[in-house]
């Protein structure tokens, strides 16, 4: 397949989307360009779709994703040229705030949706990197004799742990910018609710309010409930106070109001509803773990296509917090990812046409990693029925995996490339064999149901000729 032209991509993306002034921000994640626009009746989306080195678009909550690939930052790099454009985390003017309420209005599932897997999706990498660091560990104390109070075990520990102790702050930072607040202050504030001095503290009070004990290291929905206040005094600040006093006194009335309310209203909101939460996801599995483990293999593909699968991250969190081990979001994403590769694979096999077969084997290999946009949106929803192959397969997976007790122990984009991650902590190997065979297994079947019903397909349409 030829080399990417990203600037050209580049000029195309803008053409369509109705130039320059056009585009209020650009961000990206693994593999989509994420676009917001001033004026959404200038994007020609039939064009956007043909543009040469772009899978699909996605409209989530008035905002634009190109689906690129893993090299989307290259296409990235090409946005950052052009001055008259804004780059991550900017504020909205008025007219793009006013069109993203609408949004928000006509469909509020999708808004809460967007709105949590945009804040997740940046935060990915450094999930990936901290989590398969305690995998790394794993390896060094169970293999290679290393001791806890190595040195080298020491910093990698540090890693590891400073990852998910300081997660708030990193969805503070991401969830202010996805608002188009400030995300420093989104950042402050979680940083303020992870010091010794409030974090987990007793017997705290604030003009004479008792402040319940929470110890936020440990949940998400405080900090993101807290951002969500703390965007809405921002922005309100932000509208009524005179230029010259906004850069003293916007950020410190927004913080001496907020901070107060995230910790005596927000702050046990948050807790109270993650704990529910975790408690009737774990209700679930615990009843049908097996089912609970089959139906995410089985709907992770349309998770991946409606954007939906990075709002399954806070679940995710809640279960390592709560057991210390992922049995259900990533342990059913494994096999389907894999399965996304199986059913890819296949298409190549049957594909006549070059461009087609580069494409599907691309998008097989990177999927058997764990990234499957290139697969979803380039394969599967193209041809349909390597979208059914990939179902089955990542649905007969995770009923194995659910029945076996299958379980992933850090965070990691699941699939072959982390299989570290399905090491137990303890040293056993029961959940890495049986985390192999349930992805070798998913992979075989995907590619085996893909490959029959693709056969049957070139027939039909041999027929037909």
């Amino acid at each position: 397949m030829a080399k990417k032209d990203y600037a050209q991509i580049c000029t195309d993306i803008i053409n369509v989307c109705g130039g320059e002034g056009n585009i209020t921000n650009v961000t990206h994640c693994m593999t989509r360009l994420r676009v917001q626009l001033r004026d959404e009746s200038k994007i020609n989306k039939v064009e956007a779709k043909a543009i040469s080195g772009v899978m699909n678009l996605i409209v989530q909550s008035g905002e634009y994703q190109f689906i690129i690939g893993q090299d989307v930052p290259s296409l990235f790099e090409e946005f950052k040229k052009h001055d008259g454009i804004k780059i991550g985390g900017s504020i909205q003017d008025d007219a793009a705030v006013k069109q993203d309420m609408k949004d928000k209005k006509s469909n509020i599932l999708s808004t809460i949706m967007g709105f949590i897997g945009g804040t997740f999706s940046p935060v990915i990498p450094v999930l990936i990197a901290g989590g398969l660091t305690g995998a790394v560990l794993t390896l060094l104390t169970t293999f290679f004799g290393v001791s806890n109070t190595d040195g080298t075990y020491v910093v990698l520990y540090a890693i590891n742990q400073a990852t998910f102790y300081f997660l708030p702050i990193f969805i503070g930072f991401s969830a202010a910018n996805k608002l188009g607040s400030n995300g420093y202050l989104g950042a402050f504030l979680a940083a303020i609710m992870l010091f010794s001095t409030i974090n987990n503290a007793e017997g705290l009070s604030f003009l004479g309010i008792k402040i319940q004990q929470i110890a936020y290291n440990s949940t998400v929905f405080p900090v993101i409930l807290g951002v969500l206040f703390m965007s809405v005094v921002y922005k309100f600040l932000q509208r009524h106070t005179p230029v010259y006093l906004r850069t003293i006194f916007v950020p410190l009335i927004t913080i001496l109001i907020t901070v107060p309310v995230t910790l005596i209203v927000l702050g046990p909101i948050g807790n109270t509803f993650g704990t529910w939460l975790a408690d009737g996801v774990l209700a679930i599995y615990r009843a049908v773990p097996a089912i609970a483990v089959m139906i995410i293999g089985i709907a992770t593909p349309l998770m991946v296509f409606f954007g939906m699968n990075n709002a399954t991250y806070p679940v995710l969190f809640l279960l390592i917090a709560e057991i210390g081990s992922d049995p259900l979001i990533c342990t059913g994403m494994a096999p389907a990812n894999v399965a996304v590769g199986g059913a890819c694979l296949a298409a190549a096999l049957i594909a006549k046409n070059a461009e087609d077969k580069s494409i599907a084997t691309g998008a097989g290999i990177t999927a058997l990693c764990g990234i499957t946009e290139p697969g979803v949106y380039g394969v599967l929803f193209v041809k349909k029925y390597p979208l059914i192959g990939a179902m089955i397969g990542g649905g007969i997976g995770g009923l194995l995996a659910g029945l076996l007790g299958m379980t992933q122990y850090v965070v990691s984009t699941p699939g072959f490339i982390s299989i570290p991650a399905y090491i137990n902590p303890d040293g056993t190997g029961r959940n890495l064999i049986v985390s192999i065979i349930v992805m070798v297994l998913a992979v075989a079947v995907s590619f085996l149901v893909t490959f029959f019903l693709g056969k049957r397909e070139e027939k039909k349409r041999a027929i037909k000729a």
